[in-house]
């Protein structure tokens, strides 16, 4: 189902189409909008590497989340999958072209989460204090 985010639902005149749940911009979303998508396209944006070399950078990632993220991006076209022949069967993971097209919007995010975060760390205090107080 291709979507246009500007249409209108026909149910809710007013409201875009991406917040139907069928709208393929917002799975699109969940698909490489996720922490680990971004961290490991972070780690693939100057070359390729393999998968324990990603796992090493990745501090905190599970074998089955790098493994779920890794095929859910090549899926979408974001990543590409090349077996290294060797005595040992390898696999070395690259960002496609397709794939480079996120690097602008994924490095203004990450620079904003720089620019922001003691404001964000301000709010959670607040907010916790709030809470408390309850």
């Amino acid at each position: 189902m291709q979507n246009n985010s500007t249409q209108t639902s026909t149910q809710n005149e007013t409201a875009p189409v991406v917040y139907e749940s069928g709208c393929s911009s917002r799975l699109l979303l969940d698909q490489i909008a996720d922490k680990w998508s971004i961290l490991i396209l972070a780690a693939l944006c100057k070359n390729p590497l393999r998968f324990n070399e990603i796992k090493r950078r990745l501090d905190g990632i599970t074998q089955k989340a790098l493994t779920q993220s890794l095929r859910r991006l090549e899926r979408n076209g974001i990543l590409s999958r090349r077996v290294i022949p060797s005595s040992q069967v390898a696999v070395e993971y690259s960002i496609t072209e397709l794939g480079h097209t996120l690097e602008e919007p994924f490095r203004a995010l990450y620079m904003w989460t720089v620019q922001h975060s003691d404001a964000v760390i301000n709010a959670r205090a607040a907010f916790d204090q709030l809470t408390e107080d309850r």
